[in-house]
């Protein structure tokens, strides 16, 4: 039996009872109510879930060390409010009757409480089909994100402007210097490179709304590589380029020294990823590695397991902390090799 999501209802839990009109109706369009059977957990004490979790019907039970502390009724004062919100969690909780719950992200929560409270931002609904593809829920659900330091998070929203483009504009150019990082916020873009032999540019991926890109050229100060033109009409949010390596870069990185990467990867299955050129790889990589130049991993990312762990490397440590980001994004586990190839061991050094 499916469960209607009551809009009333939801503008009556706290805190979202203190939003502003158009920021709770655009925050219930991104929740959905999900069904608990009786005697099943919600949460258990120590998750870290970050999400608040209210009763919406039925009744559900607070427990510690397998006693009872509280009913909390849907409806009543207390199910007003999120249950035993707190990370990691004070306490478990499971339904006492069967239960209808919804769960809204923290973060995303939280960054419209801060608009609403600096009273400089309306969230704008994203009209799309699939709610899925909501710009800022899925910028928020990649786990990569759980790593940022909450404060980070609010001040890149805040930061964050909107730029309108047409069907053709080039948001970004190859050769260009780097000073903005993009998220989609509604419409698609091509990403494209050119070479000697393809003046008019090679297709490397095509990007839809919850995608970022621009971040390569910021990470490692230097020029953009690609070419991003945009497929339809949209808007794309920005951050400069001072922010951006501030609130979101250095917070993503796992630097390690060689004697820890090896560890990696001796100890934990961690693989050597090698981020240079087919030519500067040949000439001299870590044994074991395996290379995508920097260039192609946006399109080759996928193809990528993503219950390994990497160890990226290059050169200096440019392009495999921007290779990192790009990977922390498809929520796959990297670590950066600092200093590059040079820090290996003589001995673990191979060239073809």
């Amino acid at each position: 039996m499916s469960f209607e999501i009551d809009p009333k209802q939801i503008k009556s839990l706290s805190p979202i009872n203190s939003l502003n009109p158009e920021n709770a109706q655009d925050l219930i369009k991104k929740i959905s109510a999900e069904e608990i059977q009786s005697g099943h957990y919600l949460f258990k004490k120590g998750d870290t879930d970050k999400v608040h979790i209210y009763v919406l019907r039925g009744e559900v039970e607070l427990v510690q060390d397998k006693k009872v502390i509280k009913v909390i009724k849907a409806g009543s004062p207390d199910g007003l409010q999120p249950l035993a919100h707190g990370f990691p969690r004070p306490l478990s909780c499971r339904a006492k009757t069967a239960a209808v719950i919804t769960r809204i992200n923290s973060d995303m929560l939280d960054i419209m409480l801060t608009w609403d409270q600096t009273g400089s931002y309306t969230v704008e609904g994203v009209e799309e089909e699939d709610d899925e593809t909501d710009w800022m829920t899925r910028i928020l659900q990649t786990r990569a994100f759980h790593r940022i330091p909450p404060a980070n998070i609010q001040a890149m929203f805040m930061r964050m402007e909107s730029v309108a483009f047409k069907p053709g504009d080039k948001v970004i150019e190859q050769e260009a210097e780097g000073d903005y990082f993009y998220i989609i916020k509604e419409g698609r873009c091509l990403v494209t490179r050119s070479t000697p032999a393809n003046p008019n540019g090679v297709k490397l991926a095509t990007l839809s709304v919850g995608d970022s890109f621009g971040e390569e050229a910021l990470i490692s100060d230097s020029k953009r590589n690609a070419t991003v033109t945009m497929l339809t009409e949209g808007n794309l949010m920005r951050l400069n380029k001072e922010d951006f390596n501030s609130l979101l870069n250095e917070p993503l990185l796992n630097w390690v020294e060689y004697d820890e990467a090896r560890k990696l990867v001796n100890d934990q299955g961690a693989i050597w990823f090698d981020v240079r050129l087919p030519t500067e790889h040949k000439a001299k990589h870590i044994k074991g590695s395996i290379n995508i130049p920097l260039i192609f991993l946006r399109m080759k990312a996928n193809s990528l397991d993503t219950g390994k762990k990497y160890v990226i490397y290059c050169d200096t440590g440019r392009r495999s902390s921007a290779a990192s980001f790009l990977l922390n994004e498809k929520d796959i586990e990297s670590y950066v090799l600092r200093d590059g190839v040079d820090t290996a061991e003589p001995g673990d050094l191979v060239s073809d």
